[in-house]
């Protein structure tokens, strides 16, 4: 599933494409949402911006185009009225004079109005969003301390959406990597200065991951792997889908482990564990 810097990066792509233009045309592949087709075609497209995973395109006419990406969502933007060769279904296009944004593979959009967007339900309880110039280490500090959090294996709270915004599968590794933790312990287990350094990985993993497009690895590393022939996927992650290579930093081999019903990677000896 795309995460919060992949969704920021599609952002800012369909922001160059259709921010501040006429939407000439606005298009559903979802029979519900036709109806607001009229709605949106000739109105100004006034913002576009992102919550965690969540995307919100605005009109000029107070309507909010909502969509997440779900598992298999993805955002072209192409010139005007031209598509990708693609067998994925179209489910939002909107064309400007000159640029198309269209978005395929995602069934969870809507249209709302301002009260709906105050009220949405998904967006009400999301946490502060890792990208935001606003969330600090401290303010993530604060929130694995909190009830809701702090009795809660670290595995699981990363991915909590009401957490923090935007971290997903591949962060959750590799943060808890960065930090020296194991997944299965608890905010209340760990010590302040251990909780310092997640609070940071916290908010320095997703900014790295969005300014170098996916990387998490230690940059150097990754650029001395690329250029020596590696893969863009193979050099971009310390953990991620590394199960039984050995670690970057140790030579311990990778682990790959379960939580939350979802894979989740682990050095053995890099990551402190609740019996050590």
């Amino acid at each position: 599933m795309p995460e919060g810097p992949e969704i920021r990066r599609a952002a800012d792509a369909v922001s160059v494409a259709i921010l501040g233009k006429v939407a000439r045309q606005v298009q559903f592949g979802l029979e519900p949402l036709k109806r607001f087709e009229a709605d949106l075609s000739g109105q100004t497209v006034s913002s576009v911006s992102t919550r965690g995973k969540a995307m919100l395109i605005g009109f000029d006419n107070g309507l909010t185009l909502f969509s997440h990406n779900q598992l298999y969502g993805r955002w072209y933007t192409l010139p005007a009225f031209q598509y990708p060769d693609s067998e994925r279904q179209l489910r939002i296009a909107i064309h400007t004079s000159d640029m198309s944004a269209l978005l395929y593979s995602v069934s969870d959009i809507q249209v709302l109005d301002p009260g709906a967007l105050q009220q949405h339900p998904f967006l009400a309880k999301l946490g502060p969003d890792v990208l935001a110039a606003s969330t600090s280490a401290d303010e993530v500090w604060q929130r694995l301390t909190a009830k809701p959090f702090v009795n809660r294996r670290l595995g699981a709270v990363l991915t909590d959406q009401a957490f923090v915004a935007g971290l997903g599968n591949y962060l959750r590794s590799e943060v808890l990597f960065l930090a020296g933790l194991d997944p299965e312990l608890k905010p209340k287990e760990c010590s302040r200065e251990e909780l310092a350094r997640l609070a940071e990985a916290i908010i320095a993993l997703p900014r790295q991951s969005y300014a170098t497009g996916g990387i998490t690895a230690d940059l150097p590393r990754a650029e001395f792997l690329m250029k020596n022939g590696a893969s863009f996927e193979r050099a971009r992650f310390n953990l991620f889908r590394r199960e039984g290579l050995p670690c970057y930093r140790c030579a311990a081999r990778i682990q790959q482990r379960k939580i939350g019903g979802q894979q989740i990677y682990v050095c053995p000896q890099c990551q402190r564990s609740a019996d050590t």
